[in-house]
């Protein structure tokens, strides 16, 4: 393929996204006492949770593309749990582009941390309408779409950004990986959602030629979290970059294991024995991601692979700026 820099500049006229991130995010080699600890070689971090000073995580790549060209005064109507953190990162960044967000959200399993992100989904978004239930989503949803008529000129955003255009910020997080390992990796290690960051670390192995196998952690219900589902969003997204003039080769598939546990948002045995663990190293995951995702290290020898990138995709809302809008 074409160099990697290169390939970045490209993407980037082709589909001029707006500027939301600080790129590249760091990645960090893993304590060895912790990758003896996990059976493996080496292990280093992706610190997507340091995209952005405002508020971080992997969905900032997404939303450069989601969000570039509205004009001002946009809303942004978007769905999840409440303690999504695409709702919460949507309302930040729209709000930091002049435009706002109204969210629809459904009830998850509590946790300190999604407590945390629901607040402040509260606080940074223009409007906020939560299901009673899961099954009264759509309800909740219509709600929100009308009520932000009211606010502004609409845009749809799928949940959790999975959506072909968003699926290439995170082809251009994997481009990062040239120059900051030495040789390819055996495996990314990365929670499988609404599969966008997934799709585009199988279009950004595919484009980079590497061997390395990208292992999805389902941690949403079978029917959004899918090798199907992933694949098809890395397909999307690679005929949309060959419109613009990128060709690039055909993705993989994933390996797809299930983290899932009792349902979305619910804490694993697991898990949180992986969250403590990473705790130990300075590492803070949560519960419904990243925890059940690194819980799948913890599985020595599973899938016989010893130099590991993990994907970490969670951004504390702590680190919120009050000044920031």
């Amino acid at each position: 393929m074409a160099d990697p820099e290169r390939l970045n500049r490209k993407i980037r006229a082709a589909l001029a996204p707006c500027s939301l991130g600080q790129w590249p995010t760091p990645l960090e080699r893993g304590a060895p006492a912790l990758a003896r600890t996990l059976g493996v070689e080496a292990l280093w971090i992706k610190r997507e949770d340091r995209s952005s000073p405002r508020y971080g995580g992997n969905k900032v790549r997404g939303l450069e593309f989601l969000l570039a060209g509205a004009p001002p005064g946009s809303v942004f109507v978007t769905v999840g749990g409440t303690g999504s953190t695409h709702c919460l990162a949507t309302a930040v960044h729209a709000a930091a582009l002049s435009c706002r967000a109204a969210l629809a959200q459904f009830p998850q399993p509590e946790t300190a941390t999604s407590r945390a992100v629901a607040a402040a989904s509260q606080a940074h978004a223009a409007l906020v309408v939560r299901a009673a239930t899961r099954a009264s989503l759509p309800v909740a949803l219509l709600s929100a779409w009308r009520g932000a008529r009211r606010l502004g000129s609409r845009r749809w955003i799928p949940a959790g950004g999975a959506h072909p255009r968003a699926v290439v910020g995170h082809l251009l997080a994997t481009l990062e990986l040239t120059r900051q390992l030495p040789d390819p990796p055996d495996a990314i290690v990365a929670p499988l959602g609404t599969g966008g960051t997934v799709a585009g670390l199988l279009l950004g192995i595919a484009g980079l030629g590497w061997p390395t196998r990208v292992i999805g952690v389902r941690v949403a219900p079978t029917l959004v979290a899918n090798r199907w589902r992933a694949t098809r969003l890395a397909r999307r997204a690679r005929r949309l970059l060959a419109r613009v003039g990128v060709p690039l080769p055909a993705p993989r598939s994933p390996d797809i294991v299930n983290g899932l546990g009792r349902g979305y948002g619910s804490p694993t045995v697991e898990g949180e024995a992986a969250r403590q663990l990473a705790a130990q190293h300075g590492l803070v995951l949560d519960s419904t991601y990243g925890a059940k995702a690194f819980g799948v290290l913890l599985r020595r020898g599973t899938w016989n692979v010893q130099r590991v990138v993990f994907w970490h995709t969670f951004a504390m809302p702590a680190a919120l700026p009050e000044s920031m809008p």
